[in-house]
């Protein structure tokens, strides 16, 4: 319903493509005022990789499009019709397409819950000289998030993903951390864990946000109380941490 509304109330552009392939398109729910620049909030959906889709990630639009800032939401093809590589260089491609494509943004803030933390993560770790673009990503969100991709290879989670031991080793965040950019294009890192999510999901949040922190970066963890792995993103966007996070960062006119 929160998706429904908010592309009723917003200008919005839907399926906008970044590439060919399907499931290469976002969804951008601009601020009402979008001919100025405007942070952007980019928002990579969960699922474990195969399921769910950018059209159930409008919920967090109304509160942060009515205070300016854009929302976007990131599509990829998830399995089996994709692999691990693949979606997380869609997921890259679709921020320098952003940046390139809307020079109004000042400032990107990545949001990912579950696999989309996994996805954001990445994100992180991007050398974007490859892409010919710098996005200037000012903060990052990780929600329930998967770090070290390895436990999950003996899972039946890898089932439709088909992951090798050397593409989980490629894509686990843990082990592609690179040294924090100097402090001019610091990115504030939240790092973010449900009580009763499982002790593993514990353990990568607490060991990966750790060794950004080692690596520079600045990092807090969040332990939120009383949820689980599937409403503390709910919790997350109605309590607006996610907006506190963007608002310290935003100009106080918001």
């Amino acid at each position: 319903a929160g998706t429904q509304r908010a592309r009723a109330s917003a200008q919005t552009s839907l399926h906008v493509p970044y590439g060919d392939g399907d499931g290469e398109k976002l969804d951008i729910y601009f601020p009402a005022d979008p001919s100025g620049t405007f942070p952007a909030l980019v928002y990579i959906h969960g699922g474990y990789w195969q399921c769910l889709s950018k059209d159930e990630s409008g919920f967090a639009a109304p509160p942060l499009v009515s205070q300016g800032v854009a929302v976007v939401a990131v599509g990829y093809d998830i399995a089996p019709k994709g692999h691990m590589d693949a979606m997380v260089l869609q997921v890259r491609r679709s921020l320098a397409f952003l940046v390139e494509r809307y020079p109004g943004i000042r400032g990107i803030y990545l949001c990912g819950h579950s696999a989309g933390a996994h996805l954001a993560a990445m994100v992180l770790s991007t050398d974007w000289t490859e892409y010919g673009v710098a996005p200037d990503i000012k903060g990052a969100v990780l929600v329930s998030g998967v770090y070290d991709l390895e436990p999950i290879l003996h899972t039946y989670v890898n089932d439709a993903l088909n992951m090798s031991r050397e593409v989980a080793q490629r894509n686990s965040p843990m082990l592609c951390v690179t040294p924090a950019a100097p402090a001019a294009t610091a990115c504030e890192v939240l790092v973010a864990v449900a009580q009763h999510d499982s002790p593993e999901f514990r353990r990568q949040s607490q060991e990966y946000s750790q060794a950004l922190r080692a690596a520079g970066w600045s990092v807090s963890l969040l332990d939120l109380a009383g949820v689980d792995h599937f409403d503390i993103i709910e919790k997350l966007s109605e309590e607006s941490y996610v907006l506190t996070q963007v608002g310290e960062e935003l100009p106080s006119s918001l």
